[in-house]
């Protein structure tokens, strides 16, 4: 009897795989080399752009929200005398009824991978920021951030809008809260009840002026207030960002000491990253999310003979460099203040030296230091003002 039941439990698996193996696999079909240009060309970085296409026979499935894209596929298969049906599904979804916006509601909203609480950490996005949203699953929401990361959100942390009603928003006037963490009240007693924490970055709706204290209004509805000295209004923060070099060493030791979090881009944590985007942020200029992206942006400093070409904000990438086989990892990123010091998220945010004689010495970051860049407001098409937020 276990014989039989063994010999029957083989029979079904050979016959399983000497089914699988006259299928044609997606990879195989005439359309897929066309898909993977057309990747490379639009998508090559699928944490910003989203471009999920396979073949299956002659039927294109998938989901993309570069509709340039999808239109170039179609052209070069036409073009090609390939026969296709089309079922790929541009974003966003029509099922969003409209409301393809959103803007942020609690103090930082922690963006993931996957539409989970478990999934991993990506990025986050402060309270009052503005999303693109391409999809729901569940009570998740697939989004776009201003800087183009594209990750999952919680929809407890965002307020859902229309193109009219994110218009409005948009035309409020509105401040900036530049603690580096605090609170908003339920009313205008900062021994009051809270409505919610803030971070440094946060930004909400003005109702009115009172009693020492902004009254505001959350993009959900609520009214909270905000003490005066604790803010600054939206338009006056944009116009006097200046990333000088002393600014950038300024902001950069503001955070001294706060907790490396991986994903973290908030005064609640940040990763390596996270904390240049966020200085870079305070002085007015929005960088790429991780140091894989922002190796690309801004000018070369040369190191060959040391240290003495560089200068307080210059961005320092360590890794490992390509060789046969291997390209170049990129996987840590910190900020030169002089003196052959470095800021950086490492455990904490805190300073390290390049130079052997000093206490705070960082002889592996050294060991594996890749190169410097040096940011402008004109060094890279992916450089651009704070004001896009807004």
């Amino acid at each position: 009897m276990i014989r039989s039941q063994f010999f029957g439990y083989f029979l079904s698996i050979l016959m399983l795989f000497s089914c699988s193996g006259t299928k044609k696999a997606a990879g195989d079909s005439p359309l897929q080399s066309h898909i993977t240009e057309v990747l490379n060309e639009y998508a090559p970085d699928k944490r910003t752009a989203l471009f999920d296409v396979t073949a299956r026979e002659k039927v294109l499935v998938g989901e993309t929200n570069l509709p340039a894209a999808k239109a170039v596929l179609l052209q070069r298969l036409t073009n090609a005398n390939l026969a296709y049906v089309d079922s790929i599904k541009l974003l966003p979804a029509s099922d969003l009824a409209g409301k393809q916006k959103a803007v942020v509601t609690v103090s930082v909203a922690n963006l993931r991978t996957q539409g989970k609480h478990a999934a991993e950490l990506a990025t986050q996005a402060m309270l009052g920021t503005p999303l693109q949203v391409l999809k729901k699953q569940m009570g998740w929401y697939l989004v776009q951030t201003p800087d183009n990361y594209i990750a999952w959100v919680d929809g407890g942390g965002i307020a859902l809008m229309d193109n009219e009603a994110f218009a409005r928003w948009q035309q409020q006037s509105k401040i900036v809260y530049t603690s580096t963490f605090g609170f908003a009240y339920a009313s205008p007693d900062v021994k009051g009840l809270t409505v919610s924490d803030l971070v440094y970055g946060d930004v909400l709706e003005i109702v009115k002026q009172r009693e020492g204290f902004y009254e505001t209004r959350f993009p959900d509805g609520r009214i909270a207030y905000v003490p005066l000295n604790d803010v600054v209004l939206l338009k006056d923060w944009m116009q006097t960002r200046n990333p000088t070099e002393q600014n950038l060493v300024n902001s950069g030791k503001q955070l001294m000491g706060l907790p490396y979090l991986w994903g973290g881009t908030s005064a609640k944590g940040v990763d390596c990253s996270g904390f240049t985007k966020m200085v870079y942020f305070m002085n007015g200029l929005v960088l790429p999310r991780d140091a894989s992206q922002q190796v690309h942006v801004g000018e070369l400093v040369d190191t060959k003979n040391g240290w003495n070409n560089m200068k307080p904000g210059d961005l320092l990438f360590f890794g490992s460099p390509a060789s046969e086989g291997r390209p170049e990892r990129v996987v840590h990123v910190g900020m030169w203040i002089g003196g052959k010091e470095f800021i950086h998220a490492s455990n904490y945010v805190r300073t390290s030296s390049m130079d052997s004689a000093a206490v705070n010495f960082d002889k592996h970051e050294l060991s594996r230091f890749l190169r410097a860049k040096r940011i402008s407001p004109s060094a890279s098409l992916y450089d651009f003002r704070v004001k896009s937020f807004y």
